[in-house]
């Protein structure tokens, strides 16, 4: 059985106001997808311009990403920021590191 990639992610617009929370196996391909405006015009994503990463976790099972998902969609906004803080203390935009 071969290892699987899945993804959960933050995304956030440029002054870093909204987030957005989702799951993946493709995180490039879905950061694309959120930096898209043709692809995602009616979606939550495009409607606040959240398209950039700041946070990111890694798992090879599908059901653990998206437990986790659902986890931190029932977070309030201090305990989200505490835990990108955590590892991306400035906020950088990890686009570019995927």
């Amino acid at each position: 059985m071969g290892t699987h990639n899945y993804y959960i992610y933050i995304i956030t617009n440029k002054s870093k106001t909204v987030l957005y929370i989702g799951v993946t196996n493709n995180l490039k391909e879905r950061l694309f997808y959120h930096s898209n405006p043709e692809a995602n015009s009616k979606h939550f994503s495009h409607k606040y311009n959240c398209k950039y990463l700041v946070y990111f976790e890694h798992y090879q099972d599908i059901e653990t990403a998206i437990s986790r998902e659902k986890q931190l969609k029932k977070w309030n906004r201090k305990k989200k920021d505490f835990l990108i803080s955590k590892k991306n203390p400035n906020w950088d935009f990890l686009n570019d590191e995927v």
